[in-house]
Formats: C-alpha cells, sequence, structure tokens
C-alpha cells in the first residue's frame, strides 16, 4: 500500500479545462442555429382590416369616445412632438433647405442624436396624418446624411443609424427596423400622394431599399469609414458624447457614486475587417439584428409580419413569395422567444429562437426594443388576423404586466418576471396597451386603454422614444393608422 505523496504514487489526471465559448464581435456567444424547419403558414387575406377595410376604434369601444374626441387627441400630441416647445416638447426640428426643399429631423433628445428609426417612425406618423411637407423635410434629411453613398463603406446603401443633429456620423452601421420603417412609409406616400421626382418617386425609393435589404451584395472593408466620399473617416471615441439634455441621468449617477457618462463597452474598436451583408437572414427567412455578418442574430421587435404581408403584395415581383414567407416566420419565432408565463420578448435571440447569450455569460432579457413586440403581433392581428396564437400571447402579456401594477412595472424585465429595473415607462405602457387588439376584452384590456387616455404627454429629456411609441399607439387604438392601399388596387368595401 503506497501513501500519499510517497515517490511512487502516480500523479491524478485532471480533466481538461473546457475551451471558452467562441464569441463574435460584440462578445456574445456564437451560436449554430438549428435549420428553419417546418412552419405554420396562413395564406390569403385573413378575417382583419386589410379584408374588412374596418379599423377598430379601441377608445370608443370599450371607454365610450367619439371618433372627435380621439382624433383631437392624435392632432394635439402631434403638433406638441412636432412643433412645440423645443426644449420640453418638440422632437421634430427643421434644419433649412437644400436642391430638394426642407430638411428636418427627429432626435432621441435625451442623446441629442438622430436615428434611423426615429426618423422613419416620424415619417411613418407624417404619412398616416397626411402631412406632407413633414415628411418630405425627414426624407430629404435622411438621404442627404444618413444614406452611406462611400462605395468603400461595407454599409454602402444602407442608412448609419445614428447621426448627430449636425449631419456629423456617431454610426457608419445600419440597423434594420429603420429600414423597415422607411420603406412602408415610403409606399403608403406613394400611394396617398401620388410620386414625384429624384429622392420623391416615394415607390422607386422603397422598391430599391426593399430589395437591397434582401440581395444586397455581400462587402468587406478596413476602417475608419465614411458616410459620404468628401466626408471624414468616422472613427468611434472611447467615451460618449456629451448630451447636455440628459441631466436626470447625470443626477442619478451622481447619487450612485457612478462616473457620468458611463464608460463605452469595449473602448475605441480598433480599424479591422468589417463585413456587411443583406438584412435578411436568408437560410431562415427572417430579419437580422444588424447586417454585419459577425453577428448573427434577430431581435423580435424588428419582426413586423403586417408589413411583410404588404410587401408580399406590393413589393418587387421577384421578392414577393419571399416576404409572404418571412411573415409567417415572424409570426411563429414570436411565439417561440417570448417568457411562457409572461409573453415577455428578448431584446434578441437566434435564429432558431434559443436564448442568446450576451457578452454577461447571461441570457439577453427584455428591455427596451422588446416594448414593441406586443404591439407588433397585435397590429398585424389587427389588419390581418390569421394567428389566434396572437390573442394568447396579448393576454399572458398584458395580464402579466397588469399583476404587475399597471402604474408601476418596470420598463426592464427578466423573461420569467423578475425585474431588472425600477424605472416605469409611458412608452411601454402605450405599447402594451395596443396589445387590445389581439387581447380578449375585459377589464384588464380596459385598464390599459384607460391608462393611455389618462396619460399626459410624454416631455422633457426622455419624450423620444416614449412620446413616439405614445403617438403611434394612440393612433392604432384610434384606428387611425390604417393600411394605405395603391390607388389601382380594389379597395374593400368601408
Amino acid at each position: 500500500m503506497l501513501l500519499a505523496g510517497s515517490a511512487n504514487a502516480q500523479p491524478v489526471a485532471q480533466p481538461a479545462a473546457k475551451p471558452a465559448p467562441a464569441t463574435n464581435g460584440w462578445g456574445e456567444q456564437v451560436h449554430t442555429n438549428a435549420p428553419l424547419g417546418r412552419i405554420k403558414r396562413f395564406p390569403g387575406d385573413g378575417s382583419g382590416a386589410f379584408a374588412t377595410g374596418r379599423y377598430r376604434n379601441l377608445f370608443a369601444e370599450q371607454l365610450g369616445k367619439t371618433p372627435q374626441e380621439t382624433h383631437a387627441r392624435i392632432e394635439q400630441a402631434f403638433q406638441r412632438f412636432f412643433h412645440g416647445d423645443g426644449q420640453e416638447e418638440t422632437v421634430y426640428f427643421e434644419t433649412g433647405a437644400n436642391a430638394n426643399g426642407t430638411l428636418a429631423y427627429v432626435t432621441d433628445w435625451a442623446n441629442n442624436d438622430a436615428r434611423s428609426e426615429g426618423m422613419s417612425y416620424g415619417m411613418m406618423i407624417a404619412v398616416q396624418l397626411d402631412k406632407k411637407r413633414e415628411f418630405d423635410a425627414l426624407w430629404n434629411w435622411s438621404k442627404t446624411h444618413m444614406q452611406v453613398t462611400d462605395p468603400q463603406n461595407p454599409s454602402f446603401g444602407y442608412f448609419a443609424w445614428s447621426m448627430s443633429t449636425d449631419g456629423s456620423p456617431r454610426s457608419v452601421g445600419a440597423a434594420p427596423d429603420g429600414e423597415e420603417y422607411y420603406v412602408m412609409a415610403l409606399y403608403f406616400a406613394a400611394n396617398r400622394w401620388g410620386n414625384g421626382t429624384g429622392i420623391y418617386d416615394y415607390k422607386a425609393e422603397a422598391d430599391k431599399i426593399l430589395s437591397n435589404m434582401r440581395h444586397r451584395a455581400v462587402m468587406t472593408g478596413t476602417g475608419p469609414f465614411r458616410i459620404h466620399p468628401d466626408g471624414p473617416p468616422f472613427v468611434q471615441p472611447s467615451t460618449p458624447w456629451p448630451s447636455p439634455n440628459n441631466r436626470t441621468a447625470a443626477a442619478e449617477a451622481a447619487k450612485k457614486g457612478e462616473p457620468w457618462p458611463p464608460a463605452m463597452f469595449g473602448t475605441t474598436r480598433p480599424n479591422r475587417p468589417v463585413t456587411v451583408g443583406p438584412m435578411v437572414e436568408e437560410s431562415h427567412a427572417m430579419i437580422r439584428f444588424v447586417p454585419e455578418t459577425s453577428n448573427n442574430t434577430t431581435d423580435a421587435s424588428y419582426h413586423l409580419p403586417h408589413f411583410y404581408e404588404l410587401w408580399s403584395r406590393w413589393g418587387p415581383e421577384a421578392d414577393r413569395a419571399f416576404w409572404s414567407k418571412a411573415a409567417d416566420v415572424s409570426r411563429d419565432l414570436i411565439v417561440k422567444v417570448v417568457g411562457p408565463k409572461t409573453a415577455l420578448s428578448p431584446e434578441r435571440s437566434n435564429f432558431d429562437g434559443s436564448r442568446l447569450i450576451g457578452r454577461d455569460g447571461k441570457p439577453v432579457e427584455f428591455g427596451y426594443d422588446s416594448w414593441r413586440t406586443v404591439s407588433n403581433w397585435s397590429v398585424d392581428w389587427s389588419w390581418f388576423g390569421k394567428d389566434p396564437r396572437q390573442r394568447t400571447l396579448s393576454d399572458r402579456n398584458q395580464a402579466f404586466l397588469f399583476g404587475q401594477g399597471i402604474d408601476k412595472f418596470a420598463d426592464r424585465y427578466t423573461l420569467d418576471g423578475k425585474p431588472l429595473s425600477d424605472r416605469h415607462s409611458s412608452g411601454m405602457v402605450a405599447a402594451t396597451a395596443v396589445g387590445g387588439f389581439a387581447a380578449t376584452p375585459g377589464p384588464v384590456s380596459k385598464a390599459f386603454l384607460q391608462t393611455v387616455w389618462d396619460m399626459p404627454l410624454p416631455t422633457g429629456e426622455q419624450r423620444y422614444f416614449d412620446g413616439m411609441l405614445y403617438l403611434m399607439s394612440m393612433m392604432h387604438l384610434s384606428g387611425e393608422f390604417r393600411i394605405i392601399a395603391p390607388a389601382t388596387a380594389p379597395q374593400p368595401t368601408r
């Protein structure tokens, strides 16, 4: 018998250390996606407003408001957000003109930038409310400042997702949710006002963006990149851009003894090769989070099946079958990714619906982008009425948040319902109320409607995202956010 530590003792073999999981350029775990597999298809026109021409006014149905009252609320909100007090109310600012006419941007006031998301939201609001001046001014600023025209930039043809309000870049890459809303707003503009020339040939512009989203060539380049060939090269700073408008966040950081502005993730990125391709993942027929090929993820709040249904009818003919399939893929993905008890969606996931592991080693949870997902599936139900699973999701989502306290639920959660913040956000309340289109009518749905009706207009530092979601939600809930069909298309009886 050998004693431990004797000269003849053999060393105990140690298990090999597991290699660290591979990560993408964002520090998130790389995942091998399962194939798409079979999905449930929903052919035809469905039973919603597209087929019937009837747009429900939930405020009238459940609160007894008149169409005149709801329209007055919407017009008041539009005037505040587009033409109100520049310090506390408006997010829309006109900045002179060029050869194409007036220029204007929508700004994220707290962060002092203009985003493709907000610019395209502003255009959608304007076309829905027949505000052509504002629509054209926002489109002109987008084309002038945000669209990448330098062929050496691998995001060539796309719109930079974030710009300083003076037109200088804060990013040289794109975010597909902006492109999606640009396309839909431009088709609606073509149908409402007819096509002009140049950048105001709305349908031609929409066709070009939509085709680019699927077919744009894969391009690789090494930065720093430019937006325009004659513009300065963009170098990401190691600290955030200062904003004079985010006083509340600065005060909260000081109270906690934290630095302000906070350090940016990863400091300044070195010049490295970047490869950018289409905005859709062809193998799974779905929208990507970004078109950079190193990041193979999607964002449920980017999935807009009600838009895809229209593109399958109005878009370039060669891609119509793809968008029809994408609508059904999106309906299926949303059901897969939401929390089984809360119907809260993660900010991002893998293409096969599995959880994405973020750079902190934890699954990505419900965050700010996610507020929009319930509204998206519920408007799809309102316009097309195809997927009965959407009713189950809305009932579950509204019931969970109502149970958290309709006047105090958090604006970030784990998917199983643990709060991750102590902030309550009016934009999230408004988007959740739109869930009433798919939800079973009853006291919970009515409570959300009453809360939005009684809600003061978002003002101050955080008025951008809260305000845009509030206004678009009011338009939906009042039956004034509609499919604007081509004049040559058969019009349903109203």
